[in-house]
Protein backbone atom coordinates (compact mmCIF):
# COMPACT_ATOMS: atom_id res chain seq x y z
CA UNK A 1 0.00 0.00 0.00
CA UNK A 2 1.16 3.61 -1.15
CA UNK A 3 1.89 5.32 2.14
CA UNK A 4 0.52 8.43 2.62
CA UNK A 5 2.79 11.59 2.12
CA UNK A 6 2.13 14.94 2.37
CA UNK A 7 0.67 17.40 -0.01
CA UNK A 8 2.90 21.35 0.70
CA UNK A 9 0.64 24.17 -0.32
CA UNK A 10 1.94 27.22 -0.89
CA UNK A 11 -0.28 30.11 -1.27
CA UNK A 12 1.76 33.11 0.44
CA UNK A 13 2.14 35.67 -2.90
CA UNK A 14 5.69 36.49 -3.67
CA UNK A 15 7.43 32.50 -2.72
CA UNK A 16 10.29 31.42 -4.42
CA UNK A 17 10.51 27.42 -4.25
CA UNK A 18 14.04 26.24 -4.70
CA UNK A 19 15.89 23.06 -4.23
CA UNK A 20 18.76 22.51 -1.98
CA UNK A 21 20.42 18.70 -2.30
CA UNK A 22 16.92 16.63 -1.04
CA UNK A 23 15.63 19.43 0.30
CA UNK A 24 12.78 22.34 -0.79
CA UNK A 25 13.09 25.70 0.32
CA UNK A 26 10.34 27.18 0.60
CA UNK A 27 11.76 30.85 0.20
CA UNK A 28 9.53 34.73 1.12
CA UNK A 29 11.68 37.46 0.25
CA UNK A 30 14.76 35.69 0.27
CA UNK A 31 14.29 34.65 3.27
CA UNK A 32 13.38 30.79 4.08
CA UNK A 33 10.47 30.38 5.90
CA UNK A 34 10.38 26.62 5.59
CA UNK A 35 12.66 23.62 4.48
CA UNK A 36 11.10 19.88 3.39
CA UNK A 37 12.85 16.80 2.62
CA UNK A 38 11.41 15.77 -0.49
CA UNK A 39 11.12 12.35 0.56
CA UNK A 40 8.00 13.63 2.80
CA UNK A 41 5.91 14.72 -0.14
CA UNK A 42 3.76 13.27 -2.41
CA UNK A 43 2.91 16.62 -4.50
CA UNK A 44 3.29 20.55 -4.53
CA UNK A 45 0.35 22.79 -4.71
CA UNK A 46 1.13 26.11 -5.61
CA UNK A 47 -1.28 29.13 -5.73
CA UNK A 48 -1.07 32.71 -7.57
CA UNK A 49 1.95 34.10 -7.51
CA UNK A 50 4.29 31.14 -7.13
CA UNK A 51 7.38 30.71 -8.97
CA UNK A 52 10.05 27.42 -8.70
CA UNK A 53 13.62 26.90 -9.84
CA UNK A 54 14.28 24.59 -12.97
CA UNK A 55 16.73 22.77 -10.60
CA UNK A 56 13.39 21.93 -7.87
CA UNK A 57 10.84 20.90 -10.84
CA UNK A 58 14.04 18.41 -12.22
CA UNK A 59 14.38 17.41 -8.52
CA UNK A 60 10.26 16.86 -8.17
CA UNK A 61 10.48 15.16 -11.64
CA UNK A 62 12.73 12.53 -10.31
CA UNK A 63 11.35 11.88 -6.97
CA UNK A 64 8.10 11.54 -8.26
CA UNK A 65 6.37 14.83 -6.76
CA UNK A 66 3.68 16.33 -8.78
CA UNK A 67 3.93 19.95 -8.92
CA UNK A 68 1.39 21.80 -10.08
CA UNK A 69 0.73 25.58 -10.61
CA UNK A 70 -2.98 26.97 -10.02
CA UNK A 71 -4.49 30.63 -9.88
CA UNK A 72 -5.03 32.22 -6.63
CA UNK A 73 -8.67 31.19 -6.55
CA UNK A 74 -7.96 27.42 -7.51
CA UNK A 75 -8.11 27.17 -11.27
CA UNK A 76 -6.15 24.58 -12.75
CA UNK A 77 -2.75 26.15 -14.76
CA UNK A 78 -0.61 23.64 -15.49
CA UNK A 79 1.36 20.77 -13.89
CA UNK A 80 5.34 19.41 -13.73
CA UNK A 81 5.90 15.62 -13.44
CA UNK A 82 8.50 13.38 -14.63
CA UNK A 83 8.95 10.10 -16.80
CA UNK A 84 5.53 8.86 -17.64
CA UNK A 85 5.67 5.88 -15.36
CA UNK A 86 3.42 2.49 -15.59
CA UNK A 87 3.64 -0.51 -17.67
CA UNK A 88 2.53 0.41 -21.42
CA UNK A 89 0.34 -2.34 -21.71
CA UNK A 90 -1.80 -0.85 -19.31
CA UNK A 91 -2.09 2.03 -20.98
CA UNK A 92 -3.07 1.06 -24.11
CA UNK A 93 -5.41 -1.26 -22.77
CA UNK A 94 -6.57 1.93 -20.84
CA UNK A 95 -6.86 3.36 -24.59
CA UNK A 96 -8.58 0.41 -26.22
CA UNK A 97 -11.39 0.23 -23.78
CA UNK A 98 -12.09 3.95 -24.11
CA UNK A 99 -12.40 3.60 -27.65
CA UNK A 100 -14.67 0.82 -27.31
CA UNK A 101 -18.11 2.61 -26.01
CA UNK A 102 -19.92 -0.29 -24.60
CA UNK A 103 -16.77 -1.00 -22.44
CA UNK A 104 -16.81 2.96 -21.64
CA UNK A 105 -20.13 2.01 -20.70
CA UNK A 106 -19.47 -0.59 -18.13
CA UNK A 107 -17.40 1.72 -16.26
CA UNK A 108 -18.79 4.92 -15.96
CA UNK A 109 -22.45 3.06 -15.02
CA UNK A 110 -20.33 1.86 -12.04
CA UNK A 111 -19.26 5.35 -11.17
CA UNK A 112 -22.22 7.41 -11.84
CA UNK A 113 -23.67 4.37 -9.90
CA UNK A 114 -21.02 5.16 -6.72
CA UNK A 115 -21.69 8.81 -7.22
CA UNK A 116 -26.18 8.84 -6.86
CA UNK A 117 -25.57 6.47 -3.82
CA UNK A 118 -23.39 8.29 -1.80
CA UNK A 119 -24.91 11.69 -2.57
CA UNK A 120 -27.88 9.90 -1.30
CA UNK A 121 -25.90 8.95 1.86
CA UNK A 122 -25.48 12.59 1.98
CA UNK A 123 -29.07 13.65 2.18
CA UNK A 124 -29.94 10.77 4.55
CA UNK A 125 -26.95 11.78 7.10
CA UNK A 126 -28.78 15.55 6.90
CA UNK A 127 -32.49 14.08 7.71
CA UNK A 128 -30.70 11.88 10.54
CA UNK A 129 -29.05 14.79 11.98
CA UNK A 130 -31.89 17.26 11.50
CA UNK A 131 -35.13 15.76 12.32
CA UNK A 132 -36.89 18.67 11.07
CA UNK A 133 -36.10 18.14 7.72
CA UNK A 134 -38.33 15.77 7.75
CA UNK A 135 -40.80 18.24 6.57
CA UNK A 136 -38.48 19.67 3.78
CA UNK A 137 -38.27 18.09 0.17
CA UNK A 138 -35.16 16.26 1.04
CA UNK A 139 -36.88 13.08 1.82
CA UNK A 140 -38.41 13.47 -2.00
CA UNK A 141 -35.05 13.95 -3.53
CA UNK A 142 -33.41 11.51 -1.74
CA UNK A 143 -36.52 8.88 -2.75
CA UNK A 144 -35.62 10.32 -5.93
CA UNK A 145 -32.20 8.88 -6.13
CA UNK A 146 -32.98 5.87 -5.24
CA UNK A 147 -34.94 5.70 -8.21
CA UNK A 148 -32.31 6.93 -10.27
CA UNK A 149 -30.43 4.42 -8.99
CA UNK A 150 -33.08 1.65 -10.49
CA UNK A 151 -33.22 2.94 -13.52
CA UNK A 152 -29.30 2.84 -14.13
CA UNK A 153 -29.17 -0.68 -13.35
CA UNK A 154 -30.94 -1.77 -17.02
CA UNK A 155 -28.99 0.90 -18.91
CA UNK A 156 -26.25 -0.50 -21.30
CA UNK A 157 -25.86 2.97 -23.33
CA UNK A 158 -23.40 5.53 -22.08
CA UNK A 159 -25.61 8.41 -23.16
CA UNK A 160 -28.43 7.03 -21.17
CA UNK A 161 -26.46 6.93 -17.89
CA UNK A 162 -25.09 10.78 -18.60
CA UNK A 163 -28.25 11.63 -18.98
CA UNK A 164 -29.34 9.99 -15.66
CA UNK A 165 -26.30 11.34 -14.05
CA UNK A 166 -27.13 14.37 -15.02
CA UNK A 167 -30.72 14.17 -13.61
CA UNK A 168 -29.49 13.00 -10.48
CA UNK A 169 -27.28 15.86 -10.17
CA UNK A 170 -29.59 18.26 -10.17
CA UNK A 171 -32.41 16.64 -8.08
CA UNK A 172 -29.26 16.24 -5.41
CA UNK A 173 -27.76 19.90 -5.51
CA UNK A 174 -31.39 21.27 -6.37
CA UNK A 175 -32.08 20.36 -2.32
CA UNK A 176 -28.78 20.99 -1.19
CA UNK A 177 -28.67 24.23 0.45
CA UNK A 178 -31.32 22.65 2.75
CA UNK A 179 -27.93 20.78 4.47
CA UNK A 180 -27.06 24.71 5.31
CA UNK A 181 -28.31 25.76 8.74
CA UNK A 182 -25.89 28.88 9.82
CA UNK A 183 -25.16 31.90 8.19
CA UNK A 184 -28.58 31.32 5.58
CA UNK A 185 -27.67 35.19 4.83
CA UNK A 186 -24.29 34.60 3.43
CA UNK A 187 -24.31 30.57 2.93
CA UNK A 188 -26.98 29.66 0.45
CA UNK A 189 -27.01 27.52 -2.51
CA UNK A 190 -29.32 28.22 -5.41
CA UNK A 191 -28.06 25.95 -8.22
CA UNK A 192 -24.10 24.69 -9.08
CA UNK A 193 -22.17 27.64 -10.89
CA UNK A 194 -18.53 26.89 -11.58
CA UNK A 195 -17.30 29.31 -13.86
CA UNK A 196 -16.84 31.27 -12.16
CA UNK A 197 -18.36 30.13 -8.77
CA UNK A 198 -21.22 32.90 -8.35
CA UNK A 199 -21.87 32.39 -4.28
CA UNK A 200 -20.03 31.11 -1.54
CA UNK A 201 -21.23 28.21 -1.27
CA UNK A 202 -20.13 27.52 -4.99
CA UNK A 203 -16.04 28.87 -4.78
CA UNK A 204 -16.00 26.73 -1.44
CA UNK A 205 -17.13 23.72 -3.04
CA UNK A 206 -15.07 24.38 -6.25
CA UNK A 207 -12.00 24.94 -4.38
CA UNK A 208 -12.51 21.65 -2.84
CA UNK A 209 -12.95 19.91 -5.87
CA UNK A 210 -9.74 21.16 -7.46
CA UNK A 211 -8.00 19.59 -4.77
CA UNK A 212 -9.73 16.25 -4.94
CA UNK A 213 -8.84 16.28 -8.60
CA UNK A 214 -5.63 16.92 -7.85
CA UNK A 215 -5.42 13.97 -5.61
CA UNK A 216 -6.88 11.95 -7.86
CA UNK A 217 -4.49 12.85 -10.93
CA UNK A 218 -1.48 12.07 -8.70
CA UNK A 219 -2.83 8.42 -7.92
CA UNK A 220 -3.87 7.91 -11.24
CA UNK A 221 -0.48 8.46 -12.67
CA UNK A 222 1.12 6.90 -9.64
CA UNK A 223 -0.87 3.63 -10.79
CA UNK A 224 0.58 4.33 -14.33
CA UNK A 225 -3.14 5.52 -15.93
CA UNK A 226 -3.58 7.93 -17.95
CA UNK A 227 -5.59 10.81 -16.39
CA UNK A 228 -6.67 12.70 -19.70
CA UNK A 229 -8.67 9.17 -21.00
CA UNK A 230 -11.55 8.58 -19.41
CA UNK A 231 -14.80 6.75 -19.86
CA UNK A 232 -17.78 8.79 -18.79
CA UNK A 233 -16.02 12.03 -19.53
CA UNK A 234 -14.62 11.87 -23.15
CA UNK A 235 -11.59 13.27 -24.38
CA UNK A 236 -10.98 17.14 -24.42
CA UNK A 237 -7.41 19.36 -24.66
CA UNK A 238 -6.30 19.56 -21.54
CA UNK A 239 -9.07 17.80 -19.41
CA UNK A 240 -7.86 14.99 -16.99
CA UNK A 241 -10.98 13.03 -17.84
CA UNK A 242 -10.42 9.79 -16.14
CA UNK A 243 -9.54 12.28 -12.90
CA UNK A 244 -12.75 13.76 -13.31
CA UNK A 245 -14.25 9.84 -13.96
CA UNK A 246 -12.82 8.48 -10.68
CA UNK A 247 -13.55 11.94 -8.24
CA UNK A 248 -17.53 12.04 -9.41
CA UNK A 249 -17.89 8.66 -7.16
CA UNK A 250 -15.54 10.58 -4.47
CA UNK A 251 -16.81 14.27 -4.61
CA UNK A 252 -19.92 13.17 -1.89
CA UNK A 253 -18.19 12.11 1.01
CA UNK A 254 -14.63 13.61 0.63
CA UNK A 255 -15.40 17.14 -0.32
CA UNK A 256 -19.52 18.09 -0.26
CA UNK A 257 -19.44 16.95 3.41
CA UNK A 258 -16.28 18.50 4.22
CA UNK A 259 -18.08 22.08 2.62
CA UNK A 260 -21.15 21.40 4.57
CA UNK A 261 -18.84 21.04 8.14
CA UNK A 262 -17.16 23.69 7.00
CA UNK A 263 -20.12 26.11 6.78
CA UNK A 264 -22.11 24.51 9.51
CA UNK A 265 -19.42 24.53 12.30
CA UNK A 266 -18.61 28.44 10.81
CA UNK A 267 -14.97 26.98 10.56
CA UNK A 268 -15.32 29.28 7.61
CA UNK A 269 -16.77 33.16 7.89
CA UNK A 270 -18.63 35.49 5.40
CA UNK A 271 -15.96 37.99 5.17
CA UNK A 272 -13.66 35.67 3.75
CA UNK A 273 -15.40 35.58 0.52
CA UNK A 274 -15.61 38.86 -1.54
CA UNK A 275 -17.61 39.03 -4.93
CA UNK A 276 -15.88 40.79 -8.16
CA UNK A 277 -17.37 43.16 -10.49
CA UNK A 278 -17.64 40.17 -13.23
CA UNK A 279 -19.96 38.17 -10.47
CA UNK A 280 -17.49 35.89 -9.17
CA UNK A 281 -16.82 34.80 -5.98
CA UNK A 282 -13.33 34.26 -4.18
CA UNK A 283 -11.98 33.88 -0.91
CA UNK A 284 -9.55 35.19 0.72
CA UNK A 285 -5.76 33.77 1.90
CA UNK A 286 -6.99 33.23 5.39
CA UNK A 287 -9.79 31.36 4.71
CA UNK A 288 -8.21 29.64 1.50
CA UNK A 289 -5.60 28.20 4.58
CA UNK A 290 -8.30 27.27 6.63
CA UNK A 291 -9.68 24.80 4.20
CA UNK A 292 -6.52 23.78 2.88
CA UNK A 293 -5.72 22.99 6.83
CA UNK A 294 -9.25 20.75 7.30
CA UNK A 295 -8.68 19.20 4.06
CA UNK A 296 -5.39 17.53 5.15
CA UNK A 297 -6.56 17.45 8.48
CA UNK A 298 -9.83 15.16 7.17
CA UNK A 299 -6.95 13.20 4.53
CA UNK A 300 -5.85 11.62 8.12
CA UNK A 301 -8.92 10.02 9.56
CA UNK A 302 -9.34 5.89 8.95
CA UNK A 303 -11.76 4.44 7.30
CA UNK A 304 -12.64 0.57 6.33
CA UNK A 305 -12.51 0.54 2.55
CA UNK A 306 -15.93 -0.98 1.74
CA UNK A 307 -14.07 -3.66 -1.03
CA UNK A 308 -10.68 -4.12 0.64
CA UNK A 309 -11.93 -4.69 4.11
CA UNK A 310 -8.90 -2.53 5.43
CA UNK A 311 -8.85 0.04 7.48
CA UNK A 312 -7.26 3.11 5.74
CA UNK A 313 -6.80 6.71 5.62
CA UNK A 314 -9.27 9.01 4.08
CA UNK A 315 -6.38 10.37 1.71
CA UNK A 316 -5.59 6.52 -0.02
CA UNK A 317 -9.14 6.24 -1.52
CA UNK A 318 -8.01 7.94 -4.36
CA UNK A 319 -5.17 5.59 -4.48
CA UNK A 320 -6.68 2.91 -3.90
CA UNK A 321 -9.14 3.34 -6.12
CA UNK A 322 -6.82 3.64 -8.70
CA UNK A 323 -5.34 0.85 -8.17
CA UNK A 324 -8.85 -0.91 -8.17
CA UNK A 325 -9.49 0.61 -12.16
CA UNK A 326 -5.87 -0.51 -13.09
CA UNK A 327 -6.47 -3.99 -11.51
CA UNK A 328 -9.82 -4.39 -13.72
CA UNK A 329 -8.44 -2.95 -17.25
CA UNK A 330 -5.70 -5.54 -16.89
CA UNK A 331 -8.24 -8.40 -16.02
CA UNK A 332 -7.32 -9.13 -12.34
CA UNK A 333 -10.97 -8.12 -11.32
CA UNK A 334 -14.38 -8.97 -13.18
CA UNK A 335 -15.45 -5.14 -12.64
CA UNK A 336 -14.08 -1.88 -11.25
CA UNK A 337 -15.39 -1.90 -7.46
CA UNK A 338 -16.32 1.97 -7.25
CA UNK A 339 -16.06 3.33 -3.69
CA UNK A 340 -19.69 3.64 -1.35
CA UNK A 341 -19.95 5.45 1.31
CA UNK A 342 -21.39 3.06 4.09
Amino acid sequence: MKKLLNTLFVTTQGTYLARKGDTVLVNVERETKLRVPVHTLDSIVCFGNVSASPFLMGLCGERNVTLSFLTENGRFLARVKGPVSGNVLLRREQYRQADDLAASAVIAKAVVTAKIANGRVVLQRGLRDRLELQHTSLPKASNALQQSLQELQVQEDLDSIRGIEGNAANTYFGVFDHLINTNKDAFYFKQRSRRPPLDNVNALLSFLYTLLVHDVTSALEGVGLDPAVGYLHRDRPGRPSLALDLMEELRPYLADRLALSLINRQQVKPKGFSQQETGAVTMDDDTRKAVLVAWQKRKQEDITHPFLQEKIQLGLIPHVQAMLLARYLRGDLNGYPPFFWR
